[in-house]
């Protein structure tokens, strides 16, 4: 049987952790973005602001990498995780940032059913993060991402439909179709990261 070392150190766990927290606080924000009242230009500042927070936990994470003699698992493994986490909060905040920008003034509310994919799957990764340190019970989180990305598609596809179904003028089309990939790259995101966790539990089973 092999053995491996696992240091007692959580403090790899715990960041992991947070940046996937932070991801359920950016996509509530997502949500907010279909309020009638909403402060659009605000509400682009808090993306902002929770993209740096989660910057700031990604470069406290390849920090720690770069300065701990032994680490949990792969570095580069821990790298690559550290990074998609990152990847998929600086999509939700191009997303929320296009809508600022371009002055949407109603989103359509077949974008909402992308957003409640990116909720759920942020919540699954949230939950499924601190159980990298037994490496188990992970199965069904990466299956869950999986089938949420594929629901993701097929609203994905749906919404593109609608756009150019000659419901909305050409640069309407344009500026919606930005906001709707930038929101369909964060849920391909989350299924990397699932992925990646799914190749750690590999390795280290």
């Amino acid at each position: 049987m092999r053995l491996r070392f696992r240091p007692s150190d959580s403090t790899f766990y715990d960041l992991l952790s947070q940046s996937a927290q932070n991801l359920v606080a950016g996509t509530q924000l997502l949500v907010e973005m279909f309020a009638t009242d909403v402060d659009r230009e605000a509400l682009a500042k808090r993306m902002r602001q929770a993209e740096h927070d989660c910057d700031e936990t990604t470069h406290q994470i390849i920090r720690r990498v770069n300065t701990t003699f032994v680490t949990p698992f792969d570095r580069e493994d821990i790298y690559r995780l550290a990074s998609l986490l990152d990847d998929v909060m600086d999509y939700m905040d191009e997303a929320v940032d296009f809508v600022n920008l371009y002055e949407i003034a109603e989103l359509p509310p077949e974008l909402a059913d992308q957003v409640d994919v990116l909720q759920r799957a942020a919540e699954v990764t949230a939950e499924a993060m601190p159980r990298l340190r037994t490496m188990k019970d992970l199965e069904e989180y990466w299956i869950e991402i999986n089938r949420l990305e594929n629901e993701g598609d097929t609203s994905y596809r749906r919404i593109l439909a609608k756009l150019f179904s000659g419901s909305y003028d050409a640069l309407t089309v344009l500026k919606l179709k930005d906001v709707v990939d930038a929101l369909e790259a964060a849920i391909d995101a989350f299924e990397s990261v699932a992925n990646t966790v799914e190749q750690i539990a590999v390795k280290e089973s």
